[in-house]
């Protein structure tokens, strides 16, 4: 195996979505999703792609990551090659080394899937278990049942519900740096062609939460990201309601299973996604590399 690393331009970041697309199977757990890269779109089609690296063996992709910060690689690999012994030393010295020029310097944190090989790779290089992550999955066989008497209307964001869509965002995750322009960077995104961005209204009309299914096309696994609640309307079950439309909203883009991961410590939202339906997967821990 002769593996090179690169990063993609912005026109060839498409063949990453498709090719991490088509990894999307609905028994396997994966830790990268075509909906990251479509989350992360909200930063620019072209910071995106100089976000990713991608690891190929003459023309076949290998692996796929996401600098998703200065200091956190969220890693995935083809799943036939999961176990591959070479491929696993080649990631881990690409990782470890850092005159590679895949990783900085300094403290690192590196996400991947649970039962690769790469993990124990990593673990003989001296990186230690990070923070735990919780993967819950529900399977959409059948039409979901969403909620009802809730007084919770769900709607698909347009133009006008983009407002929305931010303040509940900047709402529910503290942060100021979501902006209407970077919603229309996340909406242009090639990941948000098969994507559904929701948004619920209460009683009142007023947005109180919202969420993005992001599909990996038919017989394929769906993934969540984000679901958030506006901090003044929290403890209504809008969490519960908003999660069994968008596990719908995949179902009906023809996805087998809906997942979605967040860390372990944050009982309350392993406790909503639960009350949707979802399942917990075995506890996930990160590898930290401390220098």
């Amino acid at each position: 195996m002769t593996v090179t690393v690169t990063t993609p331009d912005a026109i060839g970041l498409g063949e990453v979505v498709e090719t991490l697309a088509g990894w999307q199977s609905g028994d396997l757990t994966l830790q990268l999703h075509p909906g990251d890269l479509g989350w992360f779109a909200r930063n620019g089609a072209e910071a995106t792609a100089a976000a990713v690296r991608v690891w190929r063996d003459g023309q076949k992709v290998c692996a796929v990551a996401l600098l998703d910060g200065p200091d956190v690689l969220r890693l995935t690999v083809a799943p036939e090659l999961r176990d591959d012994p070479g491929l696993a030393d080649r990631l881990a010295d690409d990782l470890t080394e850092t005159a590679r020029g895949v990783l900085p310097a300094g403290p690192v944190t590196v996400e991947t899937p649970n039962g690769i090989r790469l993990q124990a790779a990593l673990d003989g290089r001296g990186w230690s278990p990070g923070d735990g992550w919780t993967p819950l999955r529900r399977d959409l066989g059948p039409e979901v049942v969403t909620e009802e008497g809730l007084g919770l209307r769900i709607a698909a964001v347009d133009e006008v519900g983009a407002a929305g869509y931010v303040e509940v965002i900047r709402s529910a995750f503290g942060s100021t740096r979501f902006t209407l322009e970077r919603w229309r960077d996340l909406a242009a995104g090639s990941p948000s062609t098969t994507a559904d961005h929701l948004i619920g209204y209460d009683a009142a009309c007023t947005v109180v939460g919202a969420i993005t299914a992001w599909s990996a096309g038919p017989g394929r696994t769906g993934l969540i990201e984000p679901l958030g609640v506006h901090a003044d309307h929290r403890h209504h079950g809008y969490g519960r309601a908003l999660c069994l439309a968008a596990a719908e909203a995949l179902r009906r883009r023809g996805c087998t299973v809906a997942e979605v991961c967040t860390p372990s410590g944050l009982t309350g939202a392993v406790a909503t996604y639960r009350s949707a339906g979802f399942v917990a997967q075995p506890e996930r821990f990160d590898r930290v590399r401390g220098s």
